[in-house]
């Protein structure tokens, strides 16, 4: 990747060829949309691939998408090469993700090896696939998507934050790792985000709900200059680490007070049904 002093906006992205994971929905979607309009070459990588494809369909000839299921070593491969025509890969955001919600002793084993599978083993994958690249030629962005709850643990979502705080975990061990060979890696925690995988969870009282397109503008800003850890919105970073300082009946008091400690028990399954079976493959 191309650094450069002279340009105030950091980075120049449309001199990037990135591949956002899970990039026909949601947060991927928009985050698709903010570098193809700032004209990055884009590779959208989903397990629905007709969707990927309609969605890569809406831009020019630098965006273009394949199928990869995140869970699978070979499929990563398979994505490569169909998609090697995009050039070296500059950035990859490790996007992809589930939140099946309820309560873990009644989560089928099947959806509790899912959230698993794609939340943290796809972001694993996808690091072993293309970081390699990225170090034969001395530079490199890795950006992991994670979630508020892979600090903050949630009722009713144990298996999603177990994946969350294993994904920010990664995130961290690998950040030092890869950091000799001119790799960066960051972390991003949104808050409740206004898309599907949210859908019927209440806000937390006094936190607005972010957008899809808040997350990627922060992803397009940690690309610009990277940066270890993001969330969004960004005081809610502040707010979490002094509360983590507090003693741990103070933080479960404050949490209830906020209703933090029952979003996701309290989660509309009617609005959720869609969205749940869906991810849910079946089980």
């Amino acid at each position: 990747m191309k650094r450069t002093s002279r340009n105030p906006q950091g980075r120049d992205l449309s001199a990037l060829t990135l591949v956002v994971t899970g990039g026909a929905r949601g947060i991927g979607q928009a985050t698709v949309d903010r570098f193809a309009r700032q004209g990055a070459t884009v590779v959208i990588g989903d397990l629905d691939v007709d969707l990927a494809r309609s969605v890569a369909d809406t831009y020019d000839t630098r965006v273009t998408a394949a199928r990869l299921d995140v869970t699978d070593p070979a499929s990563w491969q398979e994505f490569l090469a169909e998609t090697a025509e995009a050039g070296p890969i500059d950035v990859l955001v490790n996007n992809a993700g589930i939140m099946p919600l309820g309560s873990v002793l009644k989560e089928p084993d099947a959806v509790t090896r899912r959230i698993v599978d794609i939340n943290l083993h796809g972001v694993i994958n996808g690091t072993k696939a293309v970081v390699p690249g990225m170090i034969e030629r001395g530079s490199g962005h890795v950006v992991n998507v994670a979630s508020a709850v892979g600090r903050i643990a949630l009722a009713d979502g144990a298996t999603y934050s177990a994946s969350k705080f294993a994904a920010v975990g990664f995130s961290e061990a690998t950040r030092a790792e890869l950091r000799p060979h001119g790799i960066e890696v960051t972390v991003v925690l949104p808050t409740v985000v206004l898309t599907e995988l949210s859908a019927g969870v209440p806000a937390t009282r006094g936190v607005r709900p972010v957008t899809a397109d808040d997350v990627a503008k922060v992803i397009e800003q940690a690309v610009r200059r990277p940066k270890p850890e993001l969330w969004v919105p960004r005081w809610s970073q502040g707010l979490t680490k002094v509360s983590q300082l507090l003693p741990r009946g103070v933080q479960d008091a404050v949490a209830h007070a906020f209703k933090a400690d029952s979003a996701l028990a309290e989660a509309d399954q009617g609005a959720r049904a869609a969205y749940e079976a869906r991810v849910r493959g079946g089980s």
